[in-house]
């Protein structure tokens, strides 16, 4: 039963880590519509590795319930604690995909914003330097 839930948990973050790098290539060539097509997929296979992480936490806490005087390793069968290292690893693969996609996601977001402040004049307000578009401005251009 928890060999299934970890391998159901590979098989979503295997198809998570390619809908990231897909995410990472549409980035780069700005094609920012599939991007946005994929978001309720990636979103879907999120909520059901959730769920299928809650399982293996679940099974997990029930084994060790059971035997509290045992280390958990020594209970799981070698096939289990291949699968939980393939899942550990699938995980920093993921992590470290996403902090590279953040960055690249930032990046493009500061570019946009910087090109729009130097088209269309702003105003600083305040003390936290948040810019807002010149009212006087958009009410020639309109």
């Amino acid at each position: 039963m928890l060999s299934s839930y970890l391998k159901e948990a590979i098989c979503k973050l295997s198809k998570l880590i390619d809908i990231t790098k897909l995410d990472i290539q549409s980035l780069s060539n700005a094609q920012n519509e599939q991007i946005f097509q994929r978001l309720p997929l990636k979103e879907a296979l999120i909520k059901e590795f959730e769920q299928s992480k809650n399982l293996i936490d679940s099974h997990m806490l029930q084994l060790k319930n059971q035997h509290p005087d045992q280390e958990l390793s020594s209970l799981l069968e070698d096939e289990i604690l291949d699968l939980l290292s393939t899942l550990k690893t699938s995980l920093k693969e993921l992590k470290e995909l996403n902090n590279g996609y953040a960055r690249s996601v930032h990046a493009v977001s500061e570019f946009y914003t910087s090109l729009l402040r130097r088209i269309v004049p702003h105003e600083n307000n305040g003390y936290g330097g948040y810019a807002k578009p010149q009212q006087n401005f958009l009410a020639i251009q309109v």
